[in-house]
């Protein structure tokens, strides 16, 4: 291994994915005699699952699963008798850790894969590609012209026609998360390279027949609708104007199109005014009317992403599998693919991982509440505080038995009572064999009056602490003393000033440089974030151009956060909105913020690379000081410690009259 290539472990978060818990679920179809209620699940229970797709009529599926460390795809076969089901993994990318909506067609296999990188920033690296699955494995092809990004392919009741939700080469904006502006293309599956817009604005295509295709779309009242678009025959029109379909009063969204006796019928996911939850509904395109399915059998849980099989027989979708089936543990930390070689990744069921200076211990915030404390093996954890909304953390380099936090609301004004406080405990207490909760000192080091305080970073000797503070009217960073703080005199100086935010601070391990976020090049622009450097006496300050070189227009959208460095100081480790959107965001579960993927860079801005990439919101990323042992592998996956699967997660929060 290259001595300056990264190496050593990191940790990060992901928002909702440890608690997702999806299997695919089936039922009969209303179509089929003796159709729903009863629900039957098609996957084992291992992992996560989803965005599947059936082959026929005896329910032989493909679909994604991540029980391999990143997302793969995966065959079904066999009854719903556990004993009789077969899971393989299929051909695709070894080297993609992004792979969504596989569908079969001819012996072929079609699917999403993010394994080509683009050559631009803020360009998302989603394309469709096929592969053989013949005995002999099949060469990856991609359909997807160069440079251009696809999503959501389907393909026509003849197989003869592949429609997507295209972006086109057309950069991303950084600002465009929600309701992604692609249009549906169509081409034909023996000439992928003729393709021909038939529809401006539309995501999520589904085929009725050869020449209609249904999609959804936020309608101009704000409302997500079905639309539906006719294919011109003998024209050269670029596009057909959409006839919308579903009524405005209620989001629909993820079609999945079928027709019965000449009578087409979708199945929607929707979220209605006044509800909770996502469910799955059928829309009877001629009358117009709406039938509920699965809020009649899980009321309280959320449905993704239906699908039909071919004949119409069996309708699925995905959703979390319930406390008493398949996995219902949380690790408590997961091991994640990496694309670097010298680099293990792990996911954490919490946020703001810090290491004891062994290495032996971690310090995190589960959902921003409380304090607690896991063994880096994954093996056992202690709750040092509980009930207290706390975020931040920093456990000191010097002292074994000292964390930092930050007690008080995330997310608030400068004004907001948020203080950084110094916990104590005694180490003794982390021998015990039981996971409990332990004594400990919480020393609050900022006043009170001084408003908001936090993201504390404490310096290699264990002397002193940097915090952003919105104690000036402007959320800048100051140090204080790491033993007194302000509370008993200790000495406290700011080190950045301006009317602008200067947040989420951290020491480099030779003590001679502190990195992090700012909008100081653009205050006025409250979203964009760069990384900076700056040393401890206050000089030496400098804007780190990941997205480019000064003055070019990519470095003005980059929003960087949760800036780190590693173990020997040679590499930066954050979180960036660089690499564009993997899949259409109202398609999957709630994640906040378009930075969502973890990124390396080095101090002079080259060297650049993606750790992660896919639909979630991956942050708050730490570098341990040591090298982790992997966590246990599949087979061993029910005797891991950790918490209970329970399905918390919020669907989007950003629909309108929802």
């Amino acid at each position: 291994m290259d001595s300056h290539s990264p190496h050593g472990s990191i940790i990060f978060s992901t928002v909702g994915r440890t608690n997702y818990g999806f299997d695919i679920f089936s039922l009969r179809s209303p179509f089929s005699p003796g159709g729903y209620p009863t629900e039957y699940r098609l996957t084992d229970g291992t992992s996560v699952n989803f965005n599947g797709q059936f082959i026929d009529e005896d329910q032989t599926l493909v679909f994604v699963s991540e029980r391999s460390g990143a997302p793969r795809i995966y065959l079904r076969r066999g009854s719903n008798s556990s004993s009789e089901v077969q899971i393989e993994q299929l051909p695709a990318p070894v080297d993609s850790l992004f792979l969504d909506r596989p569908f079969i067609r001819n012996k072929c296999l079609y699917y999403i894969s993010g394994h080509q990188l683009p050559k631009q920033v803020f360009t998302s690296s989603s394309a469709l590609y096929s592969t053989a699955i013949d005995d002999d494995g099949g060469e990856i092809i991609r359909l997807t012209p160069d440079g251009c990004v696809d999503y959501s392919p389907a393909i026509s009741q003849s197989g003869r026609l592949i429609a997507v939700a295209s972006y086109g080469d057309r950069r991303w904006p950084t600002d465009e998360f929600h309701d992604l502006t692609t249009d549906i293309v169509v081409f034909p599956e023996s000439n992928p390279e003729k393709r021909t817009v038939v529809c401006k604005h539309g995501g999520w295509p589904t085929w009725s027949g050869d020449s209609t295709i249904y999609f959804h779309r936020q309608a101009d009242d704000g409302w997500w609708s079905i639309f539906r678009v006719d294919l011109p025959k003998d024209s050269s029109d670029l596009y057909a104007d959409p006839v919308r379909v579903t009524p405005p009063g209620v989001h629909c969204f993820t079609p999945a199109a079928t027709s019965n006796n000449s009578k087409v019928m979708i199945a929607i996911a929707t979220r209605r005014s006044g509800k909770s939850y996502r469910h799955i509904e059928i829309f009877d395109v001629e009358s117009g009317k709406f039938s509920p399915v699965t809020e009649l059998l899980n009321p309280t849980t959320h449905h993704y992403n239906p699908f039909f099989s071919p004949k119409s027989t069996f309708l699925g979708y995905h959703r979390f599998r319930g406390e008493s089936s398949g996995d219902t543990t949380i690790p408590y930390l997961d091991a994640v693919n990496s694309p670097e070689k010298g680099l293990k990744m792990l996911r954490l069921n919490g946020y703001f991982p810090s290491s004891s200076p062994s290495g032996d211990f971690i310090a995190f915030n589960p959902d921003f509440t409380g304090l607690e404390i896991v063994k880096s093996d994954g093996s056992k954890k202690w709750r040092l505080i509980k009930g207290r909304t706390s975020f931040g953390n920093s456990w000191s380099p010097a002292e074994s038995n000292v964390i930092f936090t930050s007690i008080g609301p995330i997310f608030e004004s400068v004004r907001a009572s948020v203080q950084i406080a110094r916990v104590s405990f005694s180490l003794l207490s982390l021998s015990s064999d039981e996971c409990e909760e332990i004594p400990v000192e919480i020393k609050v080091l900022t006043k009170e009056e001084t408003g908001n305080n936090a993201f504390p970073s404490c310096s290699p000797d264990g002397k002193h602490v940097v915090f952003r503070s919105g104690r000036s009217g402007h959320k800048n960073l100051y140090i204080m003393d790491a033993v007194k703080g302000e509370m008993e005199g200790g000495e406290i100086r700011q080190l950045t000033k301006g009317p602008w935010i200067d947040t989420m601070p951290s020491w480099s391990p030779d003590g001679n440089l502190i990195a992090f976020s700012s909008n100081m090049h653009n205050p006025d622009n409250i979203s964009c974030f760069s990384i900076y450097v700056i040393h401890p006496d206050g000089t030496g300050l400098r804007r780190i151009h990941v997205a480019g070189p000064e003055g070019c227009e990519e470095v003005d959208k980059e929003r960087l956060n949760h800036v780190c460095f590693s173990k020997d100081g040679e590499w930066l480790l954050f979180t960036g909105n660089l690499g564009g959107v993997a899949a259409e965001p109202v398609s999957l579960p709630n994640q906040f913020q378009p930075y969502g993927d973890l990124y390396l860079v080095k101090l002079d801005g080259s060297g650049l690379r993606r750790l992660t990439w896919n639909g979630y919101e991956n942050g708050t990323p730490a570098w341990h000081p040591s090298a982790m042992p992997t966590t246990k592998g599949d087979t061993e996956r029910g005797i891991l410690v950790g918490d209970k699967l329970r399905g918390k997660f919020d669907d989007v929060l950003w629909m309108m009259n929802c």
